[in-house]
């Protein structure tokens, strides 16, 4: 809980001003006007930067801070009993940093190669990747990241026209993951693919918009399903076909699952309610 400054002692104040010199004038990106938050820097072995925000208790140092960082796992400060210090905590993160270095670049090979379709704009914290297969197809991955390299879960997402080749291939090979290559190297060989570029296709071309609502994202979701049919694979958000078909006489739900027709094709078309897994 933030705490006027006018009810701090002074001591609290000269206390702060000393950790900061103690740690460093450059790693203080900056402090709040009540002393009671400091936003401090850092970069990692590959020179991406990073920044922690400590929430000063009016105890501190013998209550320890809470602290906001843009980390894939929680980071677990290891507070001294007697009492730490800005230089105690900055220690911690950076070698915290360390650890995650090489999913953070696991990941930036992906963003800087692929059309990563969501999240639009991943932070450092997001395990996931949603990636441009092909029009009305991607790929899915969430990774492990004290252990980026080693075999992702993997979901295909689209019509079976456009991903069962890569499905079956998938099954097929899956066994030859090889955790001392690279992710993106591992995920085209056992898809059997070449993901599109920024170098040889545009975005537009895989950001396909909801046959029903015609909006590309919906909430910040985009189209996660399509029709399985070949001449037809029309996109849907899960949201959007769910209450077509919700409200479509001719469907009929079991348990979580409803059974209907495609709103263009009239072909069977399930999906499953949202928020299920």
């Amino acid at each position: 809980t933030s705490v006027s400054p006018a009810v701090l002692p002074a001591k609290y104040f000269t206390s702060l001003i000393e950790e900061i010199e103690e740690l460093g004038w450059q790693r203080l990106l900056c402090v709040d006007r009540s002393f009671s938050a400091v936003q401090l820097v850092a970069r990692d072995k590959q020179e991406r930067q990073h920044v922690i925000t400590v929430n000063l208790d009016a105890k501190y140092p013998a209550v320890a801070p809470k602290l906001t960082v843009d980390f894939p796992v929680a980071f677990q400060l290891q507070w001294p009993l007697q009492g730490g210090s800005l230089l105690v905590l900055y220690r911690q993160f950076c070698k915290a940093l360390e650890s995650f270095c090489d999913f953070w670049q696991q990941m930036d090979d992906i963003d800087q190669s692929t059309w990563v379709l969501e999240p639009e704009k991943p932070n450092r914290s997001a395990t996931t990747r949603r990636i441009a297969l092909a029009s009305n197809a991607s790929v899915q991955v969430e990774v492990q990241p004290l252990q980026p390299r080693m075999l992702p879960t993997i979901q295909l997402l689209g019509a079976d026209s456009s991903t069962g080749r890569a499905r079956e291939y998938l099954s097929q090979h899956i066994h030859e993951w090889d955790s001392s290559l690279p992710l993106l190297t591992n995920l085209e060989q056992v898809l059997d693919t070449q993901f599109p570029s920024k170098t040889n296709s545009k975005k537009e071309d895989f950001s396909m918009e909801c046959s029903i609502c015609y909006a590309y994202r919906l909430d910040g979701v985009t189209p996660n399903l399509a029709c399985n049919h070949a001449h037809c694979q029309q996109p849907f958000h899960q949201l959007c076909l769910y209450e077509w078909l919700r409200v479509t006489p001719s469907s009929r739900q079991s348990f979580n699952m409803i059974f209907g027709q495609c709103p263009y094709c009239s072909q069977p078309i399930t999906v499953k309610m949202p928020g299920v897994s």
